[in-house]
């Protein structure tokens, strides 16, 4: 997914990590609210860990662990209690820390005494940061003793000794007594009664404190905005066991993973937490595409940010050229040592995409104006794929990075060894993606669809005939005659790399395969060696290189699995593809319930014959954008919901498994239109459509 160490991320310690995110804050800490020194662990804000230590001591020993509640996922309720006195067998005191973050991070600790007499303790709260960059946790390359630690009337003052300009304030109410390092209250709590103290965490940045929203009261409180943006978005819920659940920790998460843009435009979206809380190219765009049926808003908001972003220069360090789209902007200190710059371009897909999502939300409604407003950059996008994206002239795009710090891998599969031959060897590059080019095959019937649209039928006609031309090139240079399947990609010397792979699936998504060879590739992807049970392994475990715990090389990533079901959904035409599109759906959303019903970033590819439950893979991130939005994909490929605002029609086509159970979508916003709708099964009702508009019912 990134640039930073490429591949799979280094591991959050141990078991049990609660994770809080909102937009560009998360928090890394286990099942006490401990944060512990030495981990993976802390308060991250703008890429920047500003805890790196934060233990809560009841007479200098932690409390025990009884639960943990998280209502949202910037929020959570530690419940702990204090160990009894040795020789008695219940505890009377309960402890609970009630953290949000935001724009900083609020605790509130209470103390319950359940007894009969008065209990006096001393309540210890021990800080420390190591103003540690992202990147650096990441790959285990902190260094402890960068943080000043001083004390003022009660409050701590975390400082970065290297003059980042990076801090951390510590205010607690209750008159604490301070010492450099930690905050102490000597209390007495009466019988039957509670004791409480309030902690506000406040980032300094450039020298300047932050503006806390974690009051109550403020209208940008992560409370108040994920309620106001639930007011505008749609509603989904479903009566399928499990289904309902999954559904709204989707919603949940996603509205948590919106980032604000600083410039009071619309607010986009992040990838996912732990590592990657900021704007990606591929990530932001895919999950925008999955989640326009919950908000299209969110769409706009990111592909306004990637406009700001696109590429105006060559830049070898960077990879920007102009009209590319970038992959990964970080804000931390050390971006700039990693990256080359804040904003890295080593992406082959980012690009296309953002055309195809641009023509999309056309289609879904999104104000004409704004649409127009982004034309340039769709156009300058086509540009890219049509000279730097074809260096070679041959007409497909492909890659192959500028430097060796770049990406070696820049498909969505961007690990080292995710590109290989079916006997295992490495593919050279540079290679061309059989997704990438189902990507620009869409992209440019995209753009064709808003040329006629705004009077450009030249235009239109070129961009159409340039998509049939890639269609018809694609099938012969990708197709594995007798396989049954597309190439994974060309490597350098033009060879179809052979390796049975997810990938094709993306091309049914985008319409670039023909009907003629749809049908052995439904079978093919459907075959033992690549469904798991628990959906689509990004790998056949036929492959030389197949590792069920490998990061591309055959575990199950849930945004994939949802894309190729969309795909067979959209060939459902074919015998065998509603069928298949039934089994890795329900595979999956089983994995998903598992999994307490929020998807991970990906799981492990085992048989789900050799174990009954999937198996987590250690490092995966959760939530993460393009997982948490998996589920929407999903929905809305089985109800068959295909809208043409600027048409005034609604197609729909439900094929529901009867796991779904009745799925409801209240409050659809389709431009100015605003509809509700019910299906279950193959029926389907649908309220709210102005009457100038056409329902069509497949």
């Amino acid at each position: 997914m990134s640039i930073f160490n490429a591949g799979p991320p280094s591991p959050v310690d141990g078991r049990g990590i609660v994770t809080l995110v909102e937009a560009g804050t998360f928090c890394l800490s286990d099942q006490l609210g401990d944060i512990h020194p030495g981990s993976a662990q802390g308060l991250f804000y703008r890429d920047t860990r500003l805890l790196a230590r934060w233990e809560l001591r009841l007479d200098g020993h932690p409390p025990e662990h009884l639960s943990v509640m998280m209502a949202e996922a910037f929020r959570a309720r530690f419940v702990t209690r204090k160990p009894p006195n040795q020789g008695v067998a219940d505890a009377t005191v309960l402890v609970s820390r009630r953290r949000m973050i935001g724009e900083g991070m609020r605790e509130t600790i209470t103390v319950h005494n359940l007894g009969d007499e008065d209990t006096a303790m001393t309540v210890t709260l021990i800080a420390d940061s190591d103003f540690a960059d992202l990147f650096a946790v990441k790959e285990g390359r902190v260094h402890s003793g960068s943080c000043e630690l001083a004390t003022a009337e009660g409050t701590l003052r975390l400082t970065d000794r290297n003059d980042s300009g990076r801090g951390l304030v510590v205010i607690a109410s209750g008159d604490p007594a301070a010492q450099p390092g930690s905050l102490s209250w000597r209390i007495v709590v009466p019988r039957h009664s509670s004791w409480q103290t309030v902690v506000l965490c406040q980032p300094i940045i450039g020298h300047h404190a932050v503006t806390v929203n974690l009051d109550d009261d403020s209208d940008d409180n992560p409370s108040n905005k994920i309620r106001q943006w639930r007011a505008t978005a749609t509603s989904l819920t479903a009566s399928g066991a499990g289904l309902n659940a999954i559904l709204q920790r989707t919603e949940s998460d996603l509205g948590a993973l919106r980032m604000d843009d600083p410039g009071g435009g619309t607010a986009y979206v992040a990838a996912g937490a732990p590592w990657f809380m900021a704007l990606f190219g591929r990530d932001s765009l895919l999950t925008s595409w999955m989640a326009l049926v919950l908000d299209s808003d969110l769409a706009l908001g990111t592909l306004r940010q990637l406009a700001k972003l696109q590429g105006t220069q060559s830049n070898p360090l960077t990879e920007e050229e102009p009209g590319r789209i970038m992959h990964e902007m970080r804000h931390g200190p050390g971006g700039d040592a990693v990256l080359g710059g804040s904003v890295y371009y080593g992406t082959a897909d980012a690009t296309p995409l953002f055309v195809m999502l641009l023509a999309e939300c056309w289609r879904w409604g999104v104000d004409p104006a704004a649409i127009r407003d982004l034309l340039p950059a769709a156009d300058a996008a086509l540009a890219w794929i049509d000279t730097y994206g074809d260096s070679d002239g041959d007409g497909f795009v492909e890659y192959r990075r500028k430097t060796d710090r770049g990406l070696a891998n820049q498909g969505w599969k961007d690990s080292w060894d995710a590109i290989s031959f079916a006997d295992g060897h490495l593919a050279d590059p540079p290679l061309a993606l059989c997704e990438v080019q189902g990507y620009v095959y869409a992209a440019r019937q995209g753009r064709a669809d808003l040329a006629e649209a705004f009077g450009d039928v030249d235009t239109a006609r070129r961009l159409r005939e340039q998509a049939a031309e890639l269609k018809q090139r694609f099938g012969q240079a990708f197709w594995i005659p007798g396989a049954g399947r597309y190439a994974l990609a060309l490597d350098g010397a033009k060879q179809q790399v052979d390796t049975v792979t997810s990938n094709p699936g993306h091309c049914l998504w985008t319409g670039i395969v023909d009907d003629e060879h749809a049908a052995a590739l439904i079978e093919r992807l459907g075959g033992a060696d690549m469904d798991s049970g628990f959906g689509l392994r990004t790998l056949s475990s036929t492959a030389r290189r197949f590792n069920p715990m490998g990061y591309h090389t055959g575990s199950v990533w849930p945004h994939d699995t949802a894309i190729v079901v969309a795909g067979l959904l959209r060939y459902r035409h074919i015998p065998g593809a509603l069928e298949l599109a039934e089994r890795l759906a329900g595979g999956l959303l089983e994995a998903i319930a598992e999994f307490d019903a929020r998807p991970p970033e990906l799981f492990c590819g085992f048989p789900r014959t050799e174990f009954r439950s999937p198996i987590p893979y250690p490092t995966s991130c959760s939530p993460q954008a393009w997982s948490s939005a998996a589920p929407l994909l999903l929905m809305r490929s089985f109800l068959g919901l295909v809208p043409d605002v600027p048409h005034r029609t609604l197609t729909v086509a439900p094929r529901l498994p009867d796991r779904a159970g009745r799925v409801r979508l209240a409050d659809l916003r389709l431009g100015t239109a605003t509809v509700t709708i019910e299906a279950q099964g193959t029926t389907i009702s649908v309220e709210g459509l102005p009457d100038d508009w056409q329902l069509i019912q497949a």
